[in-house]
């Protein structure tokens, strides 16, 4: 939790935004994984956390414009609470912490909203995910469970997302924390992967590292011996020399804010001289969006440069053929690398997604339906203070690569015959956290290993 003026800061800004209405900002619930009591982690509503500050289940915040009051809606500590749960500090003392002098029962949000409603005035909200917040909403305004989010403000939607992405200084700190965290569970991975492991042995090993340093996950751990699954979490494959081990893990701290990172390494210890060429390129992807990144680029243009870098790299190897700006103009890359460059990194690993890919990462913009390119999640402009990923990856992915030859797709530009060769090579990614600055970008967090050789030295530790 930051200090109370952060919070009331971030409120006032929103509610400048608008003339009249109320802001309503839904909370989390816990969610049964299988029964009431049995329970999945609480995770709050990033936007909830953002503005309240608040991390705990059953709260409801609302900014009323017209009388220039806050609201937090929810219950008191009960001595069933107590006993379950030991003493706390009160509810109403944590509202106090952020600025919010106005605490109800949250059964009183149902005729605060209606008397809201009935009096013609505007109820502002973004888009909702979590089922009970939608069947509460039906409830409250009197509308169908299915309808809810097709009375979305965009307004709000856009307001929000413009004041979140752009993060201040105290928030970097945290990403930065989160990030640290995550190049520790990559090195202990990297430090302990041996020959005869299970993939859930690697992965227990580096999650234990998150819950060490009193984090969470910021989302599931894909640690995979196959890389060209793109989100594989399966975790029950036997490590085997000549095997990569992709590796995509991130930290979230206690205050929320989340790292992600990804890695790849062999096995081995080192690297074959085929594994060796492909992770080479791969790493000239990444620093290609390296030093591009700055104010007034937007991304779209840094992802079209880093596929220019794959191609050309594919056409040396005589995987591709002809010119390399044309091959990413009509999307022959993607072949090998289908999903998008990076994505906005906060409170969520993909910062705001449930508000909407468009708006958050294309300001309102259409994006591209192109197989690959439509899989970018931000193409916007970049400013400074933005906060996002760059993840280039190469694979060869097998049925895809069938599914094409048997379209005859491209035959101008790939060399099928060739790629045959490369059927059961896998896949791989890399992947860290940047920061736009005035003139350029900062890769947040500790130096990370990255070339080759780093990687191996830090295998070395892994056969000692």
């Amino acid at each position: 939790m930051f200090a109370r003026r952060t919070y009331e800061k971030r409120r006032l800004a929103l509610r400048n935004n608008f003339e009249d209405g109320i802001i309503l900002i839904c909370g989390n619930s816990l969610s049964p994984a299988n029964y009431r009591d049995n329970t999945f982690p609480f995770v709050q509503d990033s936007t909830f956390l953002y503005y309240f500050g608040l991390n705990k289940e059953n709260l409801i915040g609302v900014i009323d414009i017209d009388k220039e009051q806050e609201y937090i809606f929810g219950n008191e500590l009960t001595m069933d609470d107590i006993i379950w749960s030991g003493p706390q500090i009160s509810l109403g003392d944590q509202c106090k912490l952020v600025g919010v002098e106005n605490l109800l029962p949250y059964e009183d949000i149902k005729r605060f909203l209606y008397e809201v409603k009935h009096s013609g005035r505007k109820i502002h909200y973004i888009n909702q995910y979590l089922p009970n917040n939608i069947i509460n909403i039906a409830d409250w305004l009197e509308i169908k469970p299915n309808e809810v989010n097709d009375y979305v403000s965009e307004k709000l939607s856009y307001a929000v997302v413009e004041q979140r992405n752009y993060k201040t200084p105290e928030e970097v700190q945290e990403i930065i924390k989160a990030v640290n965290v995550t190049r520790e569970m990559h090195l202990k991975a990297m430090k302990i992967a041996k020959p005869g492991m299970k993939e859930y042995e690697v992965a227990a090993a580096l999650e234990n590292v998150a819950k060490s340093k009193n984090c969470t996950l910021s989302f599931l751990t894909i640690c995979t011996v196959n890389g060209q699954t793109l989100h594989n979490h399966y975790h029950g494959n036997t490590l085997k020399e000549g095997d990569l081990l992709l590796i995509d893990a991130g930290a979230k701290t206690e205050s929320g804010y989340c790292g992600d990172m990804t890695t790849t390494f062999p096995v081995s210890g080192k690297f074959t001289p085929l594994q060796k060429e492909f992770y080479n390129l791969l790493i000239s992807m990444f620093d290609k969006a390296s030093e591009l990144i700055r104010p007034g680029i937007t991304y779209k243009e840094i992802h079209l440069e880093v596929c220019k870098v794959l191609a050309k790299g594919l056409v040396e190897k005589n995987i591709l053929k002809g010119n390399v700006d044309e091959i990413v103009e009509k999307g022959v890359h993607a072949l090998f690398m289908p999903h998008g460059l990076g994505h906005m990194l906060g409170l969520d690993v993909h910062d705001m997604e449930n508000i909407g890919e468009v708006i958050v990462g294309y300001n309102g913009e259409a994006k591209s339906t192109q197989f690959g390119l439509a899989s970018l999640r931000l193409g916007r402009e970049l400013e400074e203070d933005f906060v996002f990923t760059v993840e280039p990856g190469i694979y060869f992915i097998p049925e895809l690569i069938k599914k094409w030859k048997n379209e005859n797709k491209f035959p101008e530009y790939i060399n099928y015959e060739e790629l045959e060769k490369y059927m059961n090579f896998g896949g791989m990614r890399y992947e860290g956290d940047f920061l736009v600055t005035k003139t350029g970008n900062i890769r947040l967090g500790e130096t990370m290993v990255k070339s080759p050789e780093e990687v191996e030295e830090v295998r070395a530790k892994a056969f000692k």
